[in-house]
């Protein structure tokens, strides 16, 4: 069974802890794309492990972990990370495989990032870790794949220093390697959990472009970058928070008003701890885009989403979401392709009654308050798509749920 977890906003969404939780009844987990400019938290026993590149299931001592074809994996990177982890206790050795068609990040793509951004006149906000340029030269077919790293003549390509790189991290990164369509069919009775990276938002094609990803977040990307087909995708989950971030520039049509709005800024910042997990940048914060959320679901065949965070509104008397937009004077339900319409978006709210007592205890649906439960129904009329798992907390047991995405129906 094939589930793919993807999110369903800008990123940051909280992937990282629900496809952890996932991966308890996983055999396999595979992150189909991204690279180290992508960052997923998770809480176990008070311990916080900030992820990049490992897929998010290794805390399993007992889980095959795997980067998939879609990545852009720059070894220094991630065998800094994988230091990070043995430090911590995490056995890697043997369960950590990468997919021989995935690129290499080489150094010198970023300083190509870098000058690239400081050249726009509009940066898009990238880390600057070269990860867009991996992706240009893959487009370009002037990239370097693990599979390539034995092959004389795809190293003629490269430039002397690149040469010198990949020399330096062969012998470590060659018996790591898999073919993974084979691989995958040989598992064909596993349970496979999909880890996506940043979010539908995001995304190359379907995403607010220019300012997304240089790669695929959605949907597709599993089938495209994973190793199975569309068609043995069983289930899409699509995992948003109870409010709306997003790290870079952008349009961002319910970003909170600066002059009207900082308490409420700071206070959803400082509750959520909406820092970048990969480069600490504060992260935007705003009310709930339901007309995004409902976009994401539509164009991801998301069949049940994950909402997390929802904690963070213990506090409040009251809160808003976005149930359209007023496009220069226009009422718009629909989430829009054109970087001004969303640049010029005034959100148009609904009202929501806070719950003011604190649920990060309930373990079940119907522990939480009435105000809560009436917010997911909302969410899941107007998306049309159901929620099957809330988080209520940081840590893999602060999370209900409502359907097991393992249920085959």
């Amino acid at each position: 069974m094939n589930i793919a977890v993807i999110g369903a906003q800008w990123g940051d969404e909280g992937k990282g802890k629900i496809v952890d939780y996932l991966a308890a009844d996983a055999r396999l987990i595979v992150r189909f794309s991204g690279g180290a400019n992508a960052g997923h938290t998770i809480v176990l026993g008070g311990e916080q492990y900030a992820l990049h590149l490992v897929p998010s299931g290794i805390l399993y001592p007992d889980k095959i972990v795997i980067l998939g074809s879609g990545m852009v994996i720059d070894p220094e990177a991630l065998f800094s990370e994988l230091a990070s982890l043995e430090a911590k206790g995490i056995d890697w050795k043997g369960r950590v495989l990468i997919s021989d068609r995935a690129h290499l990040v080489l150094p010198r793509y970023r300083k190509i990032d870098k000058d690239m951004e400081s050249s726009r006149r509009k940066p898009i906000g990238t880390t600057g870790r070269g990860i867009g340029v991996a992706y240009a030269m893959k487009a370009s077919r002037d990239g370097i794949r693990i599979a390539d790293l034995d092959d004389p003549t795809r190293l003629e390509n490269l430039e002397a220093e690149d040469v010198a790189f990949v020399n330096a991290w062969r012998e470590r990164l060659m018996p790591m390697a898999v073919d993974l369509v084979p691989y995958l069919r040989a598992r064909k009775n596993a349970y496979v959990l999909f880890e996506g990276a940043q979010g539908a938002l995001l995304d190359i094609d379907t995403g607010s472009y220019p300012f997304v990803s240089s790669g695929m977040s959605c949907a597709a990307g599993v089938a495209a970058q994973g190793g199975i087909g569309p068609r043995a995708i069983n289930r899409v989950l699509g995992v948003f928070k109870a409010y709306s971030t997003r790290v870079g520039n952008g349009p961002f049509p319910t970003e909170f008003n600066p002059n009207s709005q900082s308490a409420l800024d700071k206070f959803i910042r400082e509750t959520g701890r909406e820092y970048g997990v990969t480069t600490g940048r504060p992260r935007r914060c705003g009310y709930l885009d339901l007309v995004a959320l409902r976009y994401a679901c539509t164009a991801n065949s998301i069949d049940h989403l994950v909402l997390t965070h929802l904690d963070v509104y213990d506090e409040l008397d009251e809160f808003e979401a976005c149930i359209a937009y007023r496009v220069r004077g226009k009422i718009v339900e629909d989430f829009p392709a054109s970087v001004r319409d969303l640049s010029e978006a005034e959100p148009v709210l609904r009202k929501f009654r806070g719950w003011k007592k604190a649920i990060g205890a309930c373990r079940t649906f119907e522990d939480l308050p009435l105000e809560a439960k009436a917010y997911v129904a909302y969410i899941e009329e107007y998306t049309e798509t159901p929620i099957g798992i809330i988080s209520v907390g940081s840590d893999r047991n602060a999370t209900m749920v409502r359907e097991s995405p393992w249920i085959r129906s």
